[in-house]
């Protein structure tokens, strides 16, 4: 599956442990990346501070669904489901 474009649900729903620039704490479940642009593009996609968690996701039916809205819902209840 190819990224949806205009989704960005990856760039909020997770949360992310590692530094991304500008955010050097990562960044908690449900919140917008600082580097998610208002089209939901990726403003550091291919640069070398973008976590490598961010390069290593791929879109999959399973997480991503149908649309921007389900893949919210889906990658947010993982969120919640994980243990830590």
């Amino acid at each position: 599956m190819e990224c949806r474009e205009h989704c960005g649900a990856c760039c909020i729903a997770p949360s992310i442990s590692s530094p991304i620039p500008g955010m050097p704490d990562g960044k908690p479940g449900g919140v917008r990346c600082i580097h998610l642009s208002e089209e939901f593009r990726c403003l550091i996609y291919g640069q070398p501070g973008r976590p490598k968690v961010c390069d290593d996701f791929k879109a999959d039916p399973d997480i991503c669904g149908t649309t921007r809205e389900e893949a919210l819902m889906l990658l947010g209840k993982l969120e919640q489901d994980l243990p830590f």
